[in-house]
């Protein structure tokens, strides 16, 4: 878990400067997600709060937010008692993760009015609630919890908050070392989970790392290693950094991870480096979630034309058997005299064989010599048919699965934007039956591609989608600009706004290629690269597809951390996170 209550502790003592301040605005892009606009004196950003299941967090965000055209109701009604309101404070409930903003205002009539967004960040459990500080009274929650759910405490509009229940853990920052010493059972073993169980906001990392840093896990070893731990949050000498394992198994905290090994991108803030952690993992999780009927139809789609291909490859070789088929007929016609019916074979010479070899044709006994031969013949001109059609049929079947098989991965790496276009283009290919318009929101006609920036300051466009990878390539870049796609892999169109990119940057736009493929977790991705110029579309080819030549191959490993990087504009271009 990389979001536990001293992150939270870390991150509240960033948001300090707001105090104060005021909430400008107030969206809900997802049924998850809010965000709040907040400015002061000295501080300006959006403070994104999350309490997706799997990534329960708050922090400030340089990403744009995709909102919908008529906001939720709960965003609403905080637009009604927060946008304008003044920030009078910010705080941690202990060290749990539970944060509450208190907020003053003036009602309709005058009044002051005191209001409080209490912030429960604990997984599955997590939940945004506004209360009447002066009564204590929900206003609304983002999540009702009746008591049929939850027997200690519910969670309606009108009901009196009440705080989740105390787990009995001890403070880190009030805490001596003696206090850790007498919760342990030193002969119970796994000392870091019992850590982790008498410690407020420590975490199963936290407690791995106490264990690694006391190297032999003895009372003072282990008390010498806490200390260290709590001399960090009690000075806020945090050193905020992502840890990059393998397999995608990334971990980020502020306290130095040393127990874990792998690539370091070390921030310097709590912010930047929650923004970039979760950045493309709860856009994923998004993903899947609004793409899953998408997902499971694809998916489908590629068994069902694998299935077919097997049967096509089956009947071929059957179809191989046509002149076979056409030599019994030629013999039978040549040997009629020799044949009677009722027969169950014949042996005749193959005359078309040089060593005249002797040939036993099988007979149908009920027919007669001519009926045979005229069966046989048949059979033939079927065989040949089906050896033309099936062939066709077999190579479409082959494309069917190349395109599926490509839109599997852009489903997998496309953001919530992507995925109606998608939907959109397999309603357009008779795949997926067309929603009527009124449902349907309208769309621009010019996609809308993903700029990247290389280290120079570069432009690297790259499209997430077929009709993204059409439109980047045959309208948008230039003739001379470098294209970039992985070697026989399924991926995006990407494609570097210069004729000369220096060295690093096509590494770095190969980098973007591999990344957005079906290759993203492997090592040594092959990217081709080519100018748009030698890049061709095929006549009736399906979307996304392309033939090109004169190409060179660049070997990659993508890396995560760089694509963030790349995503972010120049320096005079930046987003807003200021603290």
């Amino acid at each position: 878990m990389s979001y536990d209550g001293i992150v939270t502790h870390a991150v509240v003592q960033k948001l300090q400067d707001f105090v104060g301040g005021r909430v400008s605005k107030i969206y809900q892009p997802t049924a998850t997600d809010l965000v709040l606009r907040l400015r002061s004196r000295s501080a300006r950003g959006k403070l994104l709060i999350s309490i997706n299941a799997a990534f329960a967090r708050m922090h400030l965000t340089s990403l744009a937010e995709e909102n919908p055209e008529e906001p939720p109701m709960f965003c609403m009604l905080l637009r009604k008692h927060l946008e304008g309101s003044v920030i009078d404070a910010i705080a941690q409930v202990g060290f749990e993760r539970i944060v509450h903003i208190d907020f003053r205002s003036r009602n309709e009539f005058g009044d002051l009015a005191e209001k409080q967004l209490i912030i429960e960040l604990m997984g599955r459990h997590s939940n945004v609630i506004l209360i009447d500080k002066a009564s204590d009274r929900i206003i609304d929650s983002m999540k009702h919890l009746t008591a049929a759910v939850n027997r200690w405490r519910t969670v309606l509009p009108g009901d009196t908050y009440v705080s989740p229940p105390d787990q009995g853990k001890l403070d880190p920052l009030a805490m001596t070392a003696s206090d850790l010493i007498s919760r342990i059972e030193w002969n119970a073993g796994r000392i870091d989970r019992q850590i982790v169980g008498a410690v407020s906001g420590f975490s199963p990392l936290v407690g791995k790392e106490i264990v690694h840093r006391a190297g032999l896990p003895t009372q003072e070893a282990i008390a010498g290693a806490f200390q260290a731990v709590q001399s960090i949050i009690r000075g806020g000498h945090y050193r905020p950094a992502i840890m990059y394992g393998k397999n995608g198994k990334n971990e980020c905290h502020v306290i130095e991870l040393t127990h874990l090994n792998g690539r370091k991108q070390a921030f310097s803030s709590v912010h930047e480096m929650l923004d970039h952690f979760y950045a493309i993992k709860a856009q994923t999780d998004a993903v899947k979630q609004k793409a899953g009927d998408l997902r499971h139809f694809i998916s489908l789609e590629i068994k069902k034309n694998r299935g077919k291909l097997k049967k096509l490859e089956r009947t071929l070789k059957q179809a191989g058997k046509a002149d076979t088929f056409r030599l019994y007929g030629e013999l039978l016609t040549a040997n009629m005299h020799r044949i009677r019916r009722g027969d169950h074979s014949a042996e005749a010479v193959n005359y078309y064989d040089e060593r005249q070899s002797t040939v036993t044709i099988p007979l149908d006994p009920n027919r007669t010599p001519s009926e045979n031969a005229q069966a046989y013949f048949k059979k033939y001109n079927k065989a040949k048919t089906a050896k033309r059609v099936v062939g066709e049929q077999i190579e479409q079947t082959k494309q069917e699965i190349v395109y599926f098989d490509g839109l599997l991965q852009q489903v997998e790496t496309a953001s919530l934007k992507d995925i109606g276009e998608i939907r959109e283009e397999l309603e357009e290919g008779g795949y997926l039956k067309k929603k009527t318009a009124v449902h349907r929101k309208k769309r621009k006609k010019r996609p809308e591609i993903d700029r990247y920036y290389a280290s120079d300051g570069t432009v690297i466009l790259v499209g997430k989608n077929n009709r993204q990878n059409d439109y980047l390539t045959m309208k948008t870049a230039g003739r001379e600009d470098i294209w970039m796609h992985t070697k026989n892999i399924p991926g995006s169109h990407v494609v570097i706004r210069s004729d000369h990119p220096s060295e690093e940057t096509l590494a770095e736009a190969a980098q973007l290629a591999a990344f957005f493929s079906k290759s993203r977790l492997a090592s040594g991705v092959p990217v081709d690269y080519t100018q748009v110029k030698y890049v061709k579309k095929p006549n009736g080819a399906k979307p996304g597809f392309v033939i090109y030549t004169d190409q060179k191959t660049l070997y990659v490993t993508p890396d995560e951390s760089l694509v963030l990087k790349m995503k972010e504009q120049p320096k005079e271009k930046s987003g807003d996170i200021s603290t």
